[in-house]
């Protein structure tokens, strides 16, 4: 059985192995392999000025093990976008259907737990456009023109972002 959930500090240890399954994520975006905090990182950092509350990280359970994960943003920019900062799939699970099974299950959790959201928003790192890019335009998210600069340490790039209007 498949399931989506919201994480916890209890599921720390399964979100630390999914992040390390997919090292080449990491290197990507970072510039560095995975750290040994990443996956507490993860379910605590939110943007400046955000409540807790607006944060939720989704797992996608599939028997006994997490196979996604998915940052989430109620509220950001606005009141009507919910911000998705993440999709990662563990590195076993990759060109199996995971990646777009999750993004189903956030769409579904977005319309039933935020009725305001009508926007879902994203952005896609240059330095890993090669990964992403055809994946979130085949779910029905397009460009929206704006370029963002985008510093992780000594990584510089841009970041392209990306809507899709909820119906």
């Amino acid at each position: 059985m498949t399931v989506l959930r919201e994480l916890t500090p209890d599921d720390v240890d399964a979100l630390q192995e999914l992040i390390e399954s997919d090292p080449e994520y990491t290197q990507r975006i970072t510039g560095y392999p995975p750290g040994q905090a990443d996956a507490q990182s993860l379910l605590m950092i939110r943007p400046d000025g955000l409540e807790a509350e607006q944060k939720k990280v989704l797992g996608l359970i599939e028997g006994e093990q997490l196979v996604a994960v998915v940052d989430l943003i109620r509220g950001y920019p606005n009141e009507h976008t919910a911000f998705i900062g993440l999709l990662e799939v563990h590195g076993e699970h990759r060109g199996k259907g995971t990646g777009a099974a999750a993004y189903r299950g956030v769409e579904e959790y977005v319309e039933r737990e935020w009725p305001e959201v009508r926007t879902l928003r994203l952005a896609v790192v240059d330095t890993n456009a090669a990964e992403a890019q055809g994946f979130w335009e085949r779910l029905g998210f397009g460009q929206t023109g704006e370029v963002k600069p985008y510093r992780y340490d000594k990584l510089e790039s841009v970041t392209r972002l990306y809507e899709k209007q909820l119906s």
